[in-house]
């Protein structure tokens, strides 16, 4: 059966992939650090909500673009962390998943031969989104080891047929947090080409060094941003697939008409949970920052000991490791390796580039996990500089 050129032109998940390898060993000890999912519960008063829910027989459609509860839970929560209310009736849309949400806005926004900008290495939805939505992605590089990109190389990127750019701060997979400079600096260019900015700020919370500057609290970026998070990684929910979108109403009607056909909507039960889980005190951000830097400040030296090199993350939860002082295979074969005969799963480094070769001497690590994983992934890693 013939398929479509533009199926062609990427592959399926690589991160999911990794998994279902790590999984096919059935029994036997590992550590899987390659996709990013919490090993450890979500929080009780969220997952109580739901339930509660669901005996109350909210098992039906929600609003399409999501329940009224939810929407006016995030618009709260924006106001507290960012100071500007979003207008729950006309500014927000909840999709399952702020993957869906990417591609529902590359969908309503982007028109084919439009040019999207994509920072490299990026997470591995945005270049296959650009291409569905019939733009061309036009990569700007993050220079290692600290992972910045060069000026000259993002203003060359912007042109009269540059419609979009895809920003992802905290980053996964580099952990980079843009600091104000960075961020100033593309709202500048967007401002000059007329460009939208779609920010992916999945981590919002999740900060070690630095802090989380959301690009619509930028000045005249509110107008041309559309900002995109969700629940998966700061409530440990990533099988509940809740995210949402906030843009200008007149993009939010666009964004809402294709996330319809799309999905529908969210399951409602759950958006019930999700909105109890936004109201959480602002303790609960705190405390999760704290219990993820226990967990960097433990991977890292662990990885470093191990004979892998990188710069340490300043947000997230994941390490893009150079192991070529380990091994001169490839990062597939490494990585197809590393679960083999180590027991530990990480994600190839070239499914983030779209030149395989940029990626081939990384491997991604998530350290989104129970200490008692890290430490079994540690045990496992010992003594690796003596086998490879």
């Amino acid at each position: 059966m013939r398929t479509s050129q533009k199926a062609q032109r990427f592959t399926e998940s690589v991160i999911r992939e990794m998994t279902r390898i790590f999984n096919a060993r059935g029994d036997r000890p590992g550590a899987n650090l390659a996709q990013g999912f919490p090993d450890f519960p979500a929080p009780e008063a969220m997952k109580e909500a739901a339930c509660r829910a669901i005996r109350n027989e909210v098992n039906q459609y929600a609003i399409t673009w999501g329940a009224k509860s939810l929407r006016e839970a995030i618009a709260d929560k924006t106001e507290r962390d960012y100071g500007y209310r979003p207008d729950p009736e006309r500014e927000l849309t909840v999709a399952c998943g702020a993957t869906e949400a990417m591609i529902a806005a590359l969908l309503a926004l982007v028109d084919p031969g439009d040019e999207v900008i994509v920072f490299e290495p990026y997470y591995e939805n945005y270049g296959p989104d650009a291409i569905l939505s019939g733009a061309k992605p036009r990569f700007v590089r993050l220079h290692a080891p600290d992972w910045r990109w060069d000026e000259r190389e993002l203003r060359s990127a912007f042109n009269e047929r540059t419609r979009a750019i895809v920003i992802n701060t905290p980053n996964n997979p580099t952990g980079r947090v843009f600091d104000l400079g960075e961020m100033s600096q593309i709202a500048e260019l967007c401002a000059k080409w007329d460009v939208v900015a779609i920010t992916d700020e999945i981590y919002e919370h999740i900060v070690y060094e630095g802090q989380h500057h959301s690009m619509a609290t930028l000045p005249g970026m509110r107008e041309r941003t559309v900002t995109i998070s969700g629940l998966s990684k700061t409530y440990s929910a990533t099988g509940w697939r809740i995210g949402w979108l906030i843009a200008p109403p007149e993009a939010t009607s666009a964004i809402r008409k294709v996330h319809d056909f799309l999905t529908v909507g969210a399951a409602a039960p759950l958006q019930e949970g999700a909105a109890v889980a936004l109201r959480f005190a602002p303790e609960y951000y705190a405390d999760l920052a704290e219990f993820y830097r226990e967990r960097r400040d433990f991977t890292c030296p662990m990885l470093r000991e191990s004979g892998f090199e990188f710069a340490d993350p300043e947000g997230a939860y994941y390490i893009l490791a150079d192991f070529s002082r380990l091994s001169e295979a490839d990062d597939v074969a490494f990585a197809r390796w590393l679960i083999e005969e180590v027991g530990v799963a990480t994600v190839p480094g070239s499914s983030f580039y779209v030149e395989p070769e940029s990626g081939r001497h990384r491997v991604r690590f998530c350290f989104c996990k129970r200490m008692e994983t890290l430490h079994a992934a540690a045990r496992l890693l010992e003594g690796l500089r003596t086998i490879v």
